[in-house]
């Protein structure tokens, strides 16, 4: 039985296949079009997930929409008529969207599907399709469930309990009490933009001190100890505004908000800071209530707040679950997949068999290209390459150039789903080098210098770098965790005398390229399951270095959507300063390919608005 799963029209459009409960294929259709966060209906999506499960549109079983739009233009409608007549300008332009597209689902989706689609469209609930996808594909037989994000139908979180092929979520937070809007309002005010700019913001924090903590929980949130609160929404008015916050908000915290691209001042770093802490003593306090309440082990994550990897870290070390798991898409984009498998398990009461392994396969559920494919490409293009047909050969070259403090381009097998899914369309170098961090901020990403950078480490090795338990499996880039203290280096200069960006100048670790400013970082292990050929690169460079550390990050520039053809890796590898370009058996040295003209990297670089 064929399932396929759509998200669209808020934030980062997805579709997803599910085939008799097994994962076929997730893509966003961001990765297709090219603009970031794309929420348009994700019809070049719909297209790849058919053709990887090599169906065509009639052989569908069900269309699943990830939400109840009519009960969400409900929310809307009680709101605009709650606040009127303030609010009148945000409700005319929102209103264009709904009336030709929102309130006419089954027609968008069957202009998606060529109108060959005769079977039934189901739309699950937006924190239902969350849940889902947080529990289902987990490795657990039972856990409790815990969803946050902006904003659904109406509700804004939700806790319950997954056990088996069955979830139900017994209490629900709703709108206008949210602990994605109250985050992404402080986004906003720091200069970053909203629904993309939060995990700069969540970046930043650790140059400031938590001055204004006080200040929020005095004015702004009423929080009750099992984490549920209540917004003082006079200070936010995004109700009845197109802006977050508003000038009452602006004299509680000394002044407008930052403009963006504007110079950030340590006003911007302390309130990045304080808004973090609150947001990690919610999610911290819901936890343990979730526990208390449902007296599950396990706890599964979704909701875009699940992206806050600093906070689940905290949840992990601190709260009192054994295991959890977060799904890597957990955004809007994993509801498509999520309301699939809703469906499967949930509606028509399938079996739901469980291993210990989760069942995404390290998200690697995006288009591959094989190497004829990339041949024809390089070769229309002029491009010079070696080709290599013993692979260990070509690894052993790449840790060679890794440990030259080269930059390597990393364009491997199917492209992965979710913002934190990664290892296959990526960017690596040496976490060893002190100037890596600050090359790759500058010439290859062309983003803010303080942005951190992630490692990627052996699975097996974890533990002997991180404060992380033995073999800790955390393959999707969503728990933060310390560098482990024998790791650390004396600083050079007192570490109190540093303020907001000047503490990015002291070597911290002897991995500094990844270690945060306060000693933290986001952690991706890599085995050689979910990631072979990248799990025999990074053994082959710690038999070269003893390291079993590199530096991983997304294979795109500021502003872009991750790579997924070819033509975009190559093209994103000459307009940067990458040093080298990997394309399955490929490899491409940058000092060997005809160089590209100016104006060609320029208009590479103005396709996409910084973020």
């Amino acid at each position: 039985m064929n399932i396929l799963g759509i998200s669209a029209f808020y934030h980062d459009s997805a579709a997803a296949l599910v085939r008799d409960g097994e994962i076929i294929a997730a893509a966003q259709e961001e990765r297709f079009t090219r603009k970031k966060h794309d929420n348009r209906f994700p019809s070049d999506a719909v297209r790849y997930c058919l053709e990887a499960g090599g169906l065509s549109a009639e052989q569908l079983d069900y269309v699943v929409f990830y939400e109840k739009p009519l009960l969400k233009f409900e929310r809307l409608l009680e709101t605009y008529i709650g606040y009127a007549p303030r609010g009148f300008r945000q409700f005319l332009m929102g209103m264009p969207l709904w009336l030709r597209h929102k309130l006419h689902l089954p027609r968008e989706m069957d202009k998606a599907l060529g109108n060959s689609y005769k079977g039934r469209y189901v739309f699950t609930e937006h924190h239902e399709s969350h849940a889902a996808s947080a529990f289902f594909p987990s490795p657990f037989y039972e856990a409790a469930i815990l969803t946050m994000d902006g904003v659904g139908e109406w509700a804004t979180g939700s806790f319950g309990t997954g056990r088996g092929n069955k979830i139900g979520l017994t209490h629900v937070m709703q709108f206008p009490h949210s602990l994605g809007l109250l985050y992404s309002a402080f986004t906003y005010f720091t200069g970053f933009r909203v629904n993309s700019g939060e995990y700069k913001m969540m970046g930043l924090a650790p140059y400031g001190e938590p001055k204004y903590y006080d200040l929020i929980m005095d004015k702004l949130i009423d929080l009750k100890e099992d984490g549920s609160f209540r917004l003082d929404t006079s200070y936010l008015p995004y109700c009845h505004k197109t802006v977050m916050t508003g000038s009452k908000f602006e004299k509680l915290f000394g002044g407008p908000p930052r403009k963006s691209e504007s110079p950030l001042t340590q006003r911007e770093m302390d309130i990045a800071a304080s808004i973090q802490a609150v947001t990690e003593e919610i999610t911290l306090r819901a936890a343990k209530h979730v526990h208390s309440q449902t007296g599950m082990k396990n706890l599964v994550l979704a909701g875009g707040v699940a992206l806050n990897c600093v906070g689940n870290g905290r949840i992990l070390r601190e709260g009192p679950f054994d295991n959890i798991w977060i799904q890597p898409a957990a955004g809007d984009a994993g509801g498509a997949l999520g309301a699939a498998l809703f469906v499967w398990y949930q509606l028509l009461d399938n079996e739901r068999k469980v291993d210990g392994l989760d069942k995404q396969r390290g998200s690697l559920l995006g288009p591959a290209y094989s190497d004829e494919q990339i041949l024809r490409f390089l070769d229309s293009v002029g491009a010079k390459y070696h080709s290599f047909t013993d692979e260990q050969q070509l690894i052993d070259k790449v840790a060679e150039l890794i440990n030259d403090e080269k930059v390597i381009g990393w364009f491997q097998g199917r492209m992965e789903f979710g913002p934190r899914a990664l290892g296959n369309r990526s960017i690596i170098g040496d976490a060893r080098s002190e100037k890596m961090q600050s090359v790759m901020n500058r010439k290859i990403k062309f983003r803010e210098s303080f942005r951190p950078f992630a490692p990627c480490v052996l699975r097996e090795d974890v533990n002997d770098y991180f404060e992380m338990r033995d073999e800790e499996d955390s393959p999707y880039m969503l728990l933060v965790a310390d560098v482990r203290k024998e790791k650390r280096l004396p600083p050079d200069v007192p570490l109190r005398s540093l303020e907001g960006l000047d503490k990015l100048k002291v070597k911290r670790s002897v991995v500094p390229a990844i270690t945060h400013v306060d000693y933290s970082a986001r952690i991706q292990t890599v085995d050689s399951q979910r990631h072979p050929k990248l799990h025999l690169l990074m053994s082959l460079f710690k038999a070269r270095t003893g390291c079993p550390v590199i530096i991983n990050t997304s294979f795109n520039i500021r502003g872009e959507p991750i790579v997924c053809s070819p033509e975009q890796a190559y093209r994103c590898f000459m307009a940067t300063n990458m040093d080298v370009l990997v394309m399955e058996n490929q490899l491409l040295y940058k000092e060997e390919q005809p160089q590209a003209k100016q104006h060609e990297i320029d208009e590479y670089k103005a396709q996409f608005e910084p973020d």
